[in-house]
């Protein structure tokens, strides 16, 4: 495969693969900042074990890990959340090294299943649920991804919206204090129609 300026799929990968690390406030998470776009758009993909993660060899490898609870992609960046009797300081190296090699090496990130998902995913939503999408994106989105994790719609009806807290927010104490004060209230500012937000999946 060729891009505009005539490089191919060896040549695109031969570049140095850079991350570094973020912490959050969830300190059983950490996220892994890379130099590479690893999804485009609004995409990002959460697992929570070695079978969800079927649709992403990356995710399946280091789940590999024993430690190793939870990966989170999105933008640029991992974000992954460990075992509690673990320290970040005994295993953060390894798990860099592991995703450096894997994106330097130029396989595919996703397999077909994700993208497929992906696609569906956005079909059949009504007026309400595309303005509570554009909020969430557009207000609450940055700062959720700013310290690794991420915050998606996931369904409305009878004036609850719920919500999935992902990668570092999903089992951060601080998470139900911003849902509340934080999302709640911009939503029921923004739009008449819901009353309250829950989050699932925590």
């Amino acid at each position: 495969m060729e891009n505009n300026q005539g490089y191919d799929r060896d040549k695109m990968y031969e570049k140095v693969v850079t991350i570094y690390l973020e912490a959050n406030p969830n300190p059983n998470s950490l996220k892994f900042v890379t130099n590479l776009m690893l999804v485009n758009g609004m995409e990002q993909y959460d697992f929570s074990d070695m079978e969800n993660a079927a649709p992403c060899p990356l995710a399946q490898e280091l789940f590999g890990y024993p430690f190793v609870e939870r990966v989170f992609i999105s933008g640029n960046f991992l974000t992954i959340s460990k075992a509690e009797n673990v320290a970040w300081e005994d295993i953060q190296d390894d798990l860099k090294a592991h995703i450096t090699e894997y994106l330097q090496s130029g396989k595919e990130l996703f397999n077909a299943e994700a993208q497929e998902q992906q696609a569906s995913s956005a079909e059949n939503e009504t007026e309400i649920e595309g303005k509570i999408k554009m909020i969430l994106d557009e207000y609450i989105r940055p700062a959720v991804e700013s310290d690794g994790g991420a915050i998606s719609f996931h369904s409305f009806e009878n004036g609850v919206v719920k919500v999935l807290l992902q990668g570092a927010c999903s089992g951060c104490p601080s998470s139900t204090i911003t849902l509340k004060q934080g999302i709640e209230n911009l939503l029921k500012h923004q739009i008449p129609e819901v009353q309250t937000v829950e989050a699932v999946g925590v």
